[in-house]
């Protein structure tokens, strides 16, 4: 077996970007953190004076972690759950009615595992309209979740997800076509143009 040297990680975020994410957990864990629950109003204020671009009436919860607040957009409708993990290092965008459950974990980084140095990596991660990321799901970077698509508790999404698709486990594969109550199902599956051969992810 060979011998290896040990692997060390040096950061690589800036002096200024390491301060100003020290004074956002400072300001969030004082001013937010045990705010009201219904106060979205309270905490979009604070997001807003650290960067976030919040249009139209948005949910944050308290107990919600944002890494960076510049690099968060949400648009009208959108929520962010108890105890969700936005790990903003690279954009996180929420289209209209985007829905994100409790404990769920938007990771827009990692690190290289064949670089000696462990380079970081980043990738923008994008919610369509109307779509729903489920309870403890986990999304990986670069992933963009399909307008009216679900990612069931607890999946691991590691690809982007088509449009109204419905995908879950570990990693999340295709399970069914989402099909809104009233709405003839035929109609809406050629509509969304869910492809078959890509068992609803990209």
């Amino acid at each position: 077996m060979k011998n290896h040297a040990v692997l060390r990680y040096r950061s690589e975020f800036s002096l200024r970007n390491r301060l100003a994410r020290g004074v956002w957990t400072l300001v969030w864990a004082v001013f937010c953190r045990l705010s009201p629950r219904p106060l979205h109003g309270w905490r979009c204020l604070w997001l807003r004076l650290f960067g976030a671009r919040l249009n139209g009436r948005v949910a944050v919860y308290p107990s919600a972690r944002v890494w960076a607040p510049w690099n968060l957009q949400m648009e009208d409708g959108s929520s962010i759950g108890d105890e969700v993990e936005c790990y903003s290092v690279d954009r996180i965008v929420l289209e209209e009615g985007a829905v994100v459950s409790q404990y769920a974990f938007l990771c827009t980084a990692s690190h290289d595992i064949t670089d000696p140095g462990r380079r970081l990596t980043m990738a923008p991660i994008r919610l369509r309209r109307s779509s729903w990321v489920c309870a403890a799901a986990f999304v990986h970077p670069g992933v963009t979740i399909g307008e009216g698509a679900v990612v069931a508790a607890r999946s691991v999404v590691v690809k982007s997800v088509a449009p109204w698709a419905v995908v879950g486990g570990n990693p999340a594969k295709f399970i069914k076509t989402r099909v809104l109550a009233g709405q003839e199902s035929s109609s809406v599956g050629a509509r969304l143009k869910v492809a078959s051969d890509s068992d609803g992810l990209k």
